[in-house]
């Protein structure tokens, strides 16, 4: 890869240079200054974004969606935001999955507390820091905007974890509609706020849900790489039965009645009855009349 060389810290990035997806994107920018190494062509870059002042378990979500992605070539991209772009940057670094973080202010600009630590873990694990600000430019408001059409142009598609009804995510989410590449929401709670941006999103049909967080691979398209080993529910500490597991796949993403699941299959009512309950502790299945069913994982 040529660059060329300003100081140790970092170097300039020139089109031709660019990750693939991001040399496709009408977004691309004139150039580029990074620190750190850029992915081979073969990873699959997804953005994940969402709010800065995320709820008490959105690390956990974070945790569990990276976690799907260990068995693919996925790369994770968001921002170094507090919230849920340092989750997803955690977690990924976690996982052993590349991730890079797009700045919106020059890659000499101070850096404070957790993320500058993020940051140099990031690099260190063999990420990269990019930002399209020369030096110490500082993060003025207009960069940020800038800044998330890049983490869309990088990406194949885009997950907005959690946001409310406006947000920097919901304009990283736009920059991905506007190329018509997929985006995906995590649905929530409809009376919290947290997911309020997430639920428009689904309920105007531009997102695709992500209702479990371990098949967050399989809503993107994301494919295994050979020989891979994939983690199952298991894995997160839902251990359900055979007749639960059966249950569970066939109706994943979908409300049933007790009637038509009876329709379904062969189990008696008392045993349908047990795994439902046992779906329900799990927290894959969820009611409020006893009546229909939500199998959402939520």
């Amino acid at each position: 890869m040529e660059t060329t060389t300003f100081n140790e810290s970092y170097r300039k990035l020139l089109p031709q240079n660019y990750p693939q997806a991001l040399r496709a994107s009408k977004y691309s920018p004139k150039q580029l200054f990074c620190k750190g190494s850029l992915p081979s062509n073969d990873k699959i870059g997804i953005a994940m974004v969402g709010t800065r002042r995320p709820s008490a378990n959105a690390e956990e979500l974070c945790r569990r969606l990276v976690g799907s992605l260990k068995p693919t070539n996925a790369v994770v991209i968001s921002g170094l935001a507090q919230g849920i772009d340092s989750f997803c940057h955690r977690a990924a670094l976690d996982a052993g999955i590349p991730t890079i973080a797009v700045l919106a202010q020059g890659l000499d600009a101070k850096i404070e507390g957790e993320r500058n630590t993020l940051a140099k873990r990031i690099i260190d694990a063999g990420g990269a820091l990019l930002s399209e600000y020369e030096g110490d430019t500082p993060a003025y408001k207009g960069n940020f905007i800038a800044r998330n059409r890049i983490i869309s142009g990088l990406s194949q598609s885009t997950l907005v974890v959690q946001s409310r009804k406006k947000g920097g995510a919901l304009l990283t989410a736009q920059f991905c509609l506007d190329e018509g590449k997929p985006l995906l929401a995590c649905p929530g709670n409809f009376d919290c706020e947290l997911y309020s941006g997430t639920n428009a999103l689904l309920d105007s049909g531009h997102a695709k849900a992500v209702f479990i967080p371990e098949s967050l691979r399989a809503v993107a398209g994301i494919p295994c790489l050979e020989g891979a080993k994939i983690e199952q529910l298991s894995t997160y500490g839902v251990q359900l039965s055979d007749g639960a597991q059966k249950v569970f796949d066939r109706f994943n993403g979908f409300r049933k009645t007790f009637s038509e699941l009876q329709e379904d299959f062969d189990f008696k009512a008392p045993e349908l009855l047990a795994i439902l309950t046992e779906l329900e502790i799990s927290g894959l299945v969820s009611s409020k009349d006893n009546f229909q069913f939500y199998f959402n994982g939520a």
